[in-house]
């Protein structure tokens, strides 16, 4: 095992356990510890005002320092006296397995950390945006049950292909924006076939709409009045950026509702819109609505046509409880409701979460095809009939039957066995020299095998995956290189200064020279501006104002140089001034 589990961790399956990576701690650099510190000291500062009462107070419970990047083993020993957990991932994840992390209580955290040049914003998933903004928040507890239902409910929406496709997209794209020395050329065409793809993404799925709740809620949520919001969304709480921009006017505020959902956005850009919950409560109260409007809840002939366009694992539940998993191939329809489905390839059986013995992937490997429905003429249901009735009706072991359902299916050949549930249902009839026709076009023909018949009148739940997660093989991710990239001389040299800083912060090496370290800053890397101003809080805070003179027309210097960079540097200073009343 590549990284430390605990009693919550231990209870992940397997497919979700692929996607786990090992921090690596001490990857990171001294310069990513400084941008960590200068977001973290940026945002506690401005956050205190405007974000939910919940974060500054989760900041606390969960242990995060302001000064270092969170370790994931020490965040797990706090996470877990709140029921929750974290680990390392490689970035984007499929959104199902992003999804279903959270519904066992389990943060997903990118372990990288996004470069300087991207310190206000960037469209990676990283540890300040895992980190800092998601993990605070959940110490709130209705929060903490939302995000936990969300992932519960989330996990189960039926994709389309093209969502994996603009997944795939946006995962290089991210991944190129934050790689060093990527051409502004290779970053314009990913950003171009994502815009391509968003724009011609068709019919929404499932998992598209139910993403846009989870972004304009858990990602970019605002909570409270629409004149006074505050602060809840991750990617608002992690952007030193847009959470000051969220504020003004420039961006309007509406109130949450189910319409979010059809509300799409741009991972790309700052959000122009965002919605404002009044509260948490109200937040479980639109997932549940939406969930109401899902195949999961819904079912019937238009859920499993959504399974067979997801070209997907998937599974649809029977109204006696019977489970079918595999990737739905054809329906055959009629009055409007679904008569018989065809699986392809590997399918199972199960019930209430459990395969069924003797109904596995093995025994249906090749797929699994089954009427459904009532049969023509009889008024009662078979999943409702008694073993009298079943008697009566001749369906019975060891009788020769020709079933003949409504919309034209027929079934014939010899009666086995049959299997009930807890409640003594018939959810399955098994036949030997098996006949199965539609209009007098062979559906299905056995030989010496057997063949099984779904029993259910109707489908009343279509969702994305397995019923038992143990009946299919689900291990196909493989994990990032997690070696450090190879560094140039002046890297390592401008990495050294930083550590040299850091090392003097944190009392191991107080016999630094400060001033010989602004020295060959000033004259090796003129333009860059974090470490002058940890140079310049250093100066500050030990009175040593000639010093931090000479920094701070440094610091105006680079302003001039690049304008751009003027507001972080301001930001810096202020800070600085302001923790230590310097007028």
């Amino acid at each position: 095992m590549s990284y430390e589990s605990n009693p919550i961790l231990d209870k992940l399956p397997k497919h979700l356990k692929q996607y786990i990576k090992p921090q690596n701690y001490e990857h990171y650099t001294a310069i990513n510890q400084a941008v960590w510190r200068y977001v973290m000291r940026k945002n506690v500062d401005y956050l205190s005002t405007v974000a939910h009462d919940s974060y500054t107070q989760g900041l606390k419970k969960t242990g995060i320092s302001i000064d270092s990047i969170p370790n994931m083993y020490g965040m797990n020993r706090i996470l877990k006296d709140l029921g929750w957990a974290a680990v390392a991932v490689d970035g984007f994840i499929p959104p199902a397995a992003f999804m279903e992390f959270q519904a066992y209580n389990v943060l997903v955290i990118a372990s990288d950390i996004r470069q300087l040049e991207n310190i206000e914003y960037t469209p990676a998933p990283d540890i300040i945006h895992e980190g800092a903004g998601h993990a605070p928040i959940i110490a709130n507890p209705e929060y903490a049950a939302y995000l936990r239902r969300f992932g519960e409910i989330g996990s189960k929406a039926i994709s389309n292909a093209k969502d994996f496709e603009l997944y795939q997209a946006v995962r290089r794209l991210s991944i190129i924006k934050e790689a060093k020395g990527t051409k502004r050329e290779e970053i314009e065409k990913a950003e171009n076939l994502v815009e391509e793809l968003q724009q011609n993404m068709g019919e929404p799925s499932e998992m598209a709409l139910i993403r846009n709740l989870h972004w304009w809620t858990v990602e970019y949520g605002l909570i409270g009045t629409l004149e006074n919001p505050k602060i809840y969304g991750a990617g608002l709480l992690s952007s030193i950026g847009e959470s000051a921009w969220c504020m003004t006017d420039k961006v309007k505020k509406v109130p949450y509702s189910i319409e979010a959902a059809h509300t799409p956005f741009d991972i790309t850009q700052p959000q122009p819109q965002l919605y404002v919950t009044p509260d948490f409560a109200f937040l479980s109260q639109v997932l549940e609505d939406f969930a109401n409007t899902m195949a999961l809840r819904t079912g019937g002939l238009i859920g499993l046509q959504k399974l067979i366009d997801s070209k997907d694992l998937g599974t649809i539940e029977l109204s006696t409880g019977l489970q079918v998993s595999g990737n739905f191939e054809s329906v055959i329809a009629h009055n409007g409701d679904p008569i018989y489905f065809q699986t392809k390839g590997k399918s199972a059986l199960a019930f209430r979460e459990k395969e069924l013995v003797g109904q596995d992937i093995n025994q249906h490997a090749t797929g699994f095809g089954s009427p459904i429905g009532r049969l023509k003429g009889i008024n009662i249901a078979i999943e409702d009939m008694s073993p009298r009735d079943l008697k009566a009706y001749n369906i019975y072991e060891g009788n020769e039957v020709s079933l003949d359902f409504e919309g034209g299916i027929n079934i014939s050949g010899k009666i086995v066995t049959g299997t009930r549930n807890l409640q003594g249902q018939i959810i399955l009839i098994t036949f030997e020299h098996c006949k199965v026709t539609y209009n007098d076009k062979i559906l299905f023909e056995s030989k010496n095998e057997l063949y099984n018949m779904a029993i259910g009148e109707r489908i009343v739940s279509a969702y994305h995956g397995p019923a038992d997660l143990k009946s299919f093989d689900l291990l196909d991710h493989e994990l990032s290189s997690s070696n450090p990239k190879a560094k140039s001389s002046k890297d390592e040299e401008l990495e050294n200064l930083y550590q040299q800083i850091r090392d003097y912060r944190n009392g191991r090496n107080t016999t630094i020279s400060r001033n010989k370290v602004f020295k060959v800053l000033t004259e090796k890397y003129p333009l860059d501006w974090l470490l002058s101003v940890e140079l310049y809080e250093l100066a500050v805070g030990n009175q040593d104002l000639d010093f931090a003179s000479d920094i701070k027309a440094h610091l105006n210097s680079i302003k001039l140089e690049n304008p751009k960079l003027g507001h972080l540097i301001d930001d810096g200073i202020g800070l600085t001034e302001k923790e230590f009343i310097l007028q």
